[in-house]
C-alpha cells in the first residue's frame, strides 16, 4: 500500500501506548485520536514495520458515545495530524471511559505479559475484586489542571511548545489545560529562547514557581556534553512533612500524586510481614518519598536504606529522612547495588534481608530481570512495586513469579488524566 493511502477502519480495541487497534486486510493498524467502537478515515502513515502499520485519523465517520470535544484545542481532531500537540492523547474521551480503557490495558498486560490465569486477574484488585483505575481525590470533572511540572521544547527558531505527537516537531501553543493555574501563569507563551533545548516550568505545592531554561548540549570531541545546570532547591509538602529537592529533579507530576502514593504504599504493606528493624530497602528512592511513607506508618525505629543513582537526589533524601536514625541514603545504580548485596551479604545480613520489605519505584522501563533476580535471591518477606507502565510491571511480575513471588494485590490510580498513562501499586509475597 502506498504510504499516504486513506482507508476507513473500525476501531476494535485499545493498545498500550495511547493508540487503538484496527485491522486492514488482516494486518494490525495502530491509530491514535480514536477509541473502540468508532469508524474512522485513516491515512496510513507508516508501513515500515512488517507486523503492523501506523495510521493517522483524518475524519471520524461514526463517533463512539464516549467521544467529547478535546480538552485541549491544540491536540483536537479538527487539526491536521502533523499539527496536533502531543501529551493529551486521551483528551477526546470522556474521563470515566478513559479509566475503563486504562483498566483494560492493565488486564491485558496481566494476561499477555504476566501470564496470569483469568481467575487470578479477576481477583487481583482490592479484597479479591478486579483491578479498577481509581480517581485521585479532588480531581477536576474533566481531568484538567493537575500538572505541576511541564517541559516544553524549543525549536531551531527559538519557539517554545510541545512536540507534535510521535515526532520531534515543536508546535507553539497558547495554553496548557492539563497544567495547574500556577504553571499556566508562569509559562512564557510566545517568547523565544534561541539556543535553548527546552524550558521547564515548575510550580510547587507551597506556591513557588520557576521557569528553568535548559541549554542545548555542546560538542566536545566526539561527544555531546550537556552544560552544567545550577541546582534550584525547592520544597514540597506531603501531609505534614516537607521534602527538599531540586526543581529539575524527579517529583510526582500530579498535584495530589505524592499524597496518593504515600497512602497507597502504606496500605500495600502487610503489617504482619513488616519488621521495622529488618534491612528494609527503598529502591529507585529519589528524594525519599516512599521511605518516609514507611517511616510515618511504622515509627521512629524504622531501618531502611534508600538507593538512588542521582547524587543530588540522594543528598536531598538524606535530609528528608533525618527523622529516622536507622534510615540512610546511598548513591548507586540499583542493579549494581542489589547484585552486590546478593553476592556479598553475610549470613547475619541475609537474615535481616529475609525479614525485609522491599519497595521499588523504577523508571518507566521497569526494574528488569537483573534487578528482579537479585531482589528475589535475597528472599525478602514482601515486595511493594510502584509502576507507571503496566506492561513493564507485568513483565517484572512474570520474573518475580519465576522465583515464587505471587501478586497478592494491586491498586491502580489515574495520576495522568487525559493521557494514556496510569500508575499501579502491587504487593508480592511468597
Amino acid at each position: 500500500m502506498p504510504q499516504k493511502d486513506e482507508v476507513e477502519l473500525d476501531i476494535t480495541n485499545v493498545a498500550h501506548g495511547g493508540v487503538f487497534v484496527a485491522r486492514h486486510e488482516g494486518r494490525v493498524v495502530f491509530v491514535p485520536d480514536t477509541m473502540p467502537g468508532e469508524r474512522v478515515r485513516v491515512r496510513i502513515a507508516d508501513t515500515s514495520h512488517e507486523r503492523f502499520w501506523r495510521g493517522e485519523v483524518v475524519e471520524v465517520v461514526e463517533a463512539a458515545p464516549e467521544r467529547q470535544p478535546h480538552v485541549w484545542g491544540a491536540a483536537a481532531i479538527e487539526r491536521r495530524p502533523t499539527e496536533r500537540a502531543g501529551g493529551a492523547e486521551f483528551g477526546h474521551i470522556r474521563l470515566d471511559h478513559q479509566r475503563e480503557l486504562k483498566r483494560r490495558v492493565i488486564e491485558d498486560a496481566l494476561q499477555r505479559t504476566a501470564k496470569l490465569p483469568a481467575d487470578a486477574i479477576a481477583a487481583a484488585g482490592v479484597d479479591g475484586s478486579p483491578v479498577r483505575v481509581e480517581p485521585v481525590e479532588g480531581e477536576t470533572g474533566d481531568g484538567t489542571g493537575w500538572r505541576t511540572r511541564v517541559r516544553l521544547q524549543v525549536d531551531g527558531a527559538g519557539r517554545l511548545g510541545p512536540y507534535v505527537q510521535r515526532s520531534h516537531t515543536v508546535i507553539p501553543v497558547t495554553d496548557l489545560p492539563l497544567a495547574t493555574d500556577a504553571v499556566q501563569e508562569a509559562t512564557p507563551f510566545g517568547q523565544q529562547f534561541p539556543g535553548a533545548e527546552s524550558v521547564d516550568v515548575v510550580a510547587t505545592g507551597l506556591g513557588a514557581s520557576h521557569v528553568l531554561v535548559n541549554d542545548r548540549p555542546v560538542r566536545s570531541g566526539r561527544r555531546n556534553v550537556r552544560p552544567r545546570r545550577r541546582p534550584v532547591p525547592i520544597r514540597e509538602r506531603v501531609g505534614d512533612r516537607e521534602f527538599r529537592l531540586d526543581a529539575r529533579g524527579f517529583w510526582q507530576v500530579h498535584r495530589a500524586a505524592a499524597q496518593t502514593l504515600t497512602q497507597a504504599v502504606q496500605s500495600a504493606v502487610d503489617e504482619a510481614l513488616f519488621d521495622p528493624r529488618a534491612a528494609n530497602l527503598d529502591l529507585y528512592g529519589g528524594v525519599g518519598l516512599l521511605a518516609a511513607a514507611l517511616g510515618d506508618r511504622f515509627g521512629s525505629t524504622l531501618r531502611i536504606t534508600s538507593v538512588e543513582s542521582d547524587e543530588a537526589a540522594t543528598d536531598d533524601a538524606a535530609e528528608n529522612l533525618a527523622d529516622w536514625v536507622g534510615a540512610s541514603a546511598i548513591t548507586d545504580r540499583v542493579e549494581r547495588y542489589v547484585t552486590r548485596l546478593a553476592g556479598e551479604a553475610s549470613a547475619a545480613e541475609r537474615a535481616r534481608l529475609r525479614a525485609a520489605t522491599v519497595v521499588l519505584d523504577p523508571p518507566r522501563s521497569g526494574a528488569g530481570r537483573e534487578v528482579v533476580d537479585a531482589i528475589a535471591s535475597l528472599s525478602p518477606a514482601q515486595v511493594v512495586y510502584v509502576a507507571c507502565d503496566p506492561v513493564a510491571l507485568a513483565r517484572d511480575l512474570a520474573f518475580f513469579a519465576g522465583h515464587g513471588y505471587d501478586l497478592r494485590g494491586m491498586r491502580a490510580f489515574d495520576l495522568f488524566p487525559n493521557t494514556h498513562h496510569v500508575e499501579a501499586v502491587a504487593t508480592l509475597t511468597r
